[in-house]
């Protein structure tokens, strides 16, 4: 991608889009501002910023009181299913703590469902699937997806949402990459260790392969929709990129990772992957899916993926421990100014190393936030 398609996108995307609930609460933050590309597509092109944008993963969650207040009237999936719901929360964190984007609040796991897996979320258990992926039957028995079909609701999400910015911050879609999807759809639920899913790949590589190719093709195919339908930046998660050694990692999730990303970056928009744990094959993932932006987690050494980046020619995103965030203020604000002087300057993105703890307290939220709001650092090119 160009920079120039970067610029390009921003002024292109349509005015006329659907309106918001009438319950969506009054904007506080920022104003229209249509004149020029956004601070975070400007990262993403490592074209000059006054300070690093900054947003967090998972930013739209329980650490906020106004998004309890709204899960109380819903359960997740209903939330995640209704568009008024979704741009409600979605919108909270730029209104609330000043970000500089919104991500659509959604899940990486509706593609499963949306190929005809049975998705749960229960309190104090999380997302599970009563019928895990473990023969040919089983893969034989889902179906592909079309995004504007079965998955519409996110698509229309993101139009309601995109129209409620008014152009005051970027909305960012993302999606599940393949080999990440395939570990819940193995496992069943989430783990520490996916050891049923890791065991599918090693006594089933055949029914793997099937399961992550197909997967490759719907998601490339889902983050094109997402940006067809308003997503101005697209962010690709392999969030169980850590649980492969580099040897499973490059068999079964780096070409799939790969291919996804390549369909996606058919969109003209920005595209960031964030493969947390896998901080040894930044150069890898760089090369196999040519993302504008790497997001890199906290255990990455930022010195080290600035002078990779740099060589690259592509931008950063990253990289506090989210448990920072419950140090004294004093020391997240130091912890913060530590991270953009590793990592600050021409594209940069500054983020958490991976989502916000649900028990953060929300001033510490925003001593995050306003830090980066007030960095000054050098830009060094």
């Amino acid at each position: 991608m160009t920079e120039t398609s970067v610029l390009n996108d921003v002024r292109s995307r349509p005015a006329e889009l659907p309106t918001t609930s009438s319950r969506l609460s009054p904007r506080l933050v920022r104003e229209p501002d249509t004149a020029k590309p956004s601070l975070l597509t400007r990262a993403c092109a490592r074209l000059p910023t006054e300070r690093p944008p900054v947003w967090m993963m998972r930013q739209a969650g329980r650490y906020l009181p106004e998004y309890r207040a709204v899960r109380k009237t819903a359960g997740f999936l209903t939330m995640i299913r209704t568009p008024e719901l979704v741009t409600e929360v979605t919108l909270q964190p730029v209104d609330l703590v000043g970000v500089d984007a919104a991500i659509i609040f959604s899940d990486i796991l509706v593609i499963p469902e949306a190929m005809g897996m049975a998705l749960a979320v229960d309190e104090g258990i999380g997302p599970h699937f009563d019928a895990p992926i473990r023969s040919a039957a089983d893969l034989a028995a889902l179906h592909d997806v079309d995004p504007e079909d079965e998955l519409s609701y996110v698509l229309d999400a993101l139009r309601m949402t995109r129209a409620a910015l008014s152009n005051r911050v970027p909305l960012i879609g993302f999606a599940g990459a393949p080999w990440t999807l395939a570990a819940y759809m193995f496992e069943g639920s989430g783990s520490k260790h996916f050891h049923v899913a890791k065991r599918m790949l090693l006594s089933q590589p055949v029914i793997a392969h099937q399961l992550l190719s197909r997967l490759a093709g719907i998601v490339g195919r889902f983050l094109l929709a997402q940006a067809e339908a308003g997503a101005q930046v697209l962010q690709l998660f392999d969030s169980w990129a850590g649980a492969l050694a580099p040897a499973e990692f490059r068999e079964f999730a780096l070409p799939y990772l790969g291919r996804a990303a390549s369909i996606a970056r058919q969109s003209g928009v920005p595209l960031i992957v964030f493969a947390p744990g896998a901080g040894w094959a930044l150069d890898e993932i760089a090369e196999a899916t040519r993302a504008d932006v790497l997001g890199i987690d906290w255990q990455t050494d930022g010195r080290r993926a600035r002078r990779l980046a740099d060589a690259r020619g592509i931008a950063l995103q990253g990289n506090l421990d989210p448990c920072c965030l419950y140090a004294p203020l004093d020391e997240v604000r130091a912890r913060t100014r530590r991270m953009l002087a590793d990592l600050g300057g021409i594209g940069h993105i500054a983020n958490l190393g991976h989502g916000i703890p649900p028990d953060v307290p929300v001033a510490h939220v925003r001593a995050f936030v306003d830090t980066v709001r007030e960095w000054r650092g050098p830009l060094r090119t």
